[in-house]
């Protein structure tokens, strides 16, 4: 079968490519070479991509021999992934969190979430780049810049349009087409906010079903991993994989009774005729007349779909005055974990030598400063500051107890709805609560924000829930999907 593979891997998804090698016109080897091709020419500009993975194509080739010989192991079999430069791979490649004091740094195992990937057969393509320490760097710092990597740029309008941080390579990677899917990660909105802006689906999950060991962290509390994808399926697909119970991340063995191993039963365009979302106007006040407009077509389409629309809801937390204590006391213990196990070679093995590091390579390391990274360094490093207890119970019972659940059950509602790059991220990490966004329209115009970015250009739509609803997220999301069809490549950005 002849097929121009430069034209089919656009917006080719998983079923696709798994289709095509299992009736044997492609392999995964010829899937990874394309991709490898796709990263040399396309992402100069980009900047998404800050090492590929120099055995991809040995690992393809094994992967395809283990196909003919034993089978496929499923879904994500032969698939190339990206994942971000925090999670811990033992290969080949680095992890350093987008900074220069780890760019020699080597994992001495997988984190959960690669082993997970890796016995599901995918092939790791290579780890993107993103906003330094996920960022919690600088206060200045622009989402999407690291000292290893430089500014990514959003594929829709390199330089115009906001990329979202911080897991910014993974969104532009994976919308550029530059792989299948790609893995981030999320503190408040570092998964949506760049699925968002990149005509993404986004998948953050509950806090307890994806493990974050080996991942470089910000906190306990709220940090985890999840798939961006094209399309609400790929990113269904790719969660399946990354759940499980893991030993060395508690939270994950109390959740394990709510994941599951397949999501994409849940892949039914009919839930919307049953479905009960709340409009929560209070998080629409500042949005622009452009974004509005995107949010108010997509409550036109869930209730032509047959959906309940509760228009407006209140949440108790709507005028909470937020603090951001949990980050900074926990950042300073996790940190300190991770780096006091580094191998002797990479220089620095806690927050303070990373400080004093940055400073001595300022030329290089500190073009937005480390104003946070000190700050957190004030701190203990024990926990037991009362702040910081007074601060996590309050996000958990303002923003879940007082806040997102009190809207559900008050309303008995499936899910509330914001434009992804919203409030709502952050509503949903300092609950621990799930969040799921898709592509729901395209800007025409904007207002200039911060950094000298737009607002204008993709914008999603999120369906947000209580504790481990994302069956029910999915559910809703792949129905506003498949009525809309708002999903569209980049072009025009090599």
């Amino acid at each position: 079968m002849k097929v121009n593979m430069e034209e089919w891997i656009i917006e080719a998804d998983i079923a696709s490519m798994q289709a095509a090698m299992e009736a044997g016109w492609l392999s995964s080897e010829e899937l990874v070479k394309v991709y490898l091709g796709r990263i040399k020419r396309h992402d100069g500009v980009l900047r998404s991509i800050l090492e590929v993975n120099p055995d991809a194509i040995e690992i393809a080739r094994d992967l395809d021999q283990e196909r003919v010989e034993r089978g496929s192991r499923g879904n994500l079999h032969g698939i190339p992934i990206i994942l971000k430069d925090n999670i811990d791979t033992h290969d080949n490649m680095h992890t350093s969190a987008g900074s220069v004091a780890l760019a020699n740094s080597y994992a001495a195992a997988d984190s959960f979430v690669a082993s997970q990937l890796r016995a599901a057969g995918a092939v790791f393509l290579g780890k993107a780049n993103m906003t330094e320490w996920a960022n919690f760097m600088s206060g200045s710092m622009w989402a999407g810049y690291s000292s290893r990597g430089g500014l990514v740029l959003n594929p829709y309008g390199p330089g115009e349009l906001f990329i979202g941080g911080s897991s910014s390579g993974s969104g532009a990677a994976a919308a550029a087409n530059l792989a299948a899917a790609a893995i981030g990660t999320e503190t408040s909105g570092s998964i949506i906010s760049p699925a968002s802006q990149t005509n993404l689906v986004g998948i953050k999950p509950t806090i307890g079903l994806v493990s974050r060991t080996g991942i470089i962290p910000i906190t306990s509390s709220q940090d985890t991993a999840g798939p961006m994808a094209r399309t609400v399926t790929d990113a269904a697909i790719v969660l399946g994989a990354l759940t499980g119970a893991d030993e060395l991340d508690e939270v994950t063995v109390a959740g394990a009774k709510h994941a599951y191993k397949d999501y994409t039963p849940f892949l039914n365009t009919d839930y919307l005729k049953q479905a009960r979302i709340g409009i929560p106007r209070f998080y629409y006040k500042d949005l622009d007349e452009a974004r509005l407009a995107v949010i108010e077509e997509a409550i036109g389409v869930l209730k032509q779909a047959g959906a309940t629309i509760i228009d407006p809801v209140e949440l108790p937390c709507e005028k909470v005055e937020w603090d951001w204590h949990v980050l900074r006391y926990e950042f300073k213990k996790y940190i300190n974990d991770y780096l006091g196990k580094l191998d002797e070679s990479v220089p620095v093995h806690s927050l303070q030598e990373l400080i004093a590091y940055n400073a001595e390579h300022a030329d290089i390391a500190l073009k937005y400063g480390q104003d946070t990274l000190i700050s957190a360094e004030e701190t203990s490093g024990t926990l037991t500051e009362q702040e910081y207890v007074d601060s996590l119970i309050r996000n958990r019972e303002l923003a879940g107890k007082g806040g997102i659940d009190h809207a559900l059950e008050e309303h008995q509602l499936d899910a509330l709805l914001f434009l992804g790059n919203d409030d709502g991220d952050d509503l949903a990490a300092r609950a621990g609560y799930p969040v799921i966004t898709v592509p729901g329209g395209f800007a025409e115009t904007g207002i200039i924000a911060e950094g000298g970015y737009t607002t204008k250009g993709p914008q999603g739509i999120s369906f947000i829930g209580t504790a481990f609803s994302e069956p029910t997220l999915i559910k809703l999301a792949y129905g506003f999907e498949q009525a809309t069809k708002h999903r569209f490549p980049p072009t025009d950005f090599s």
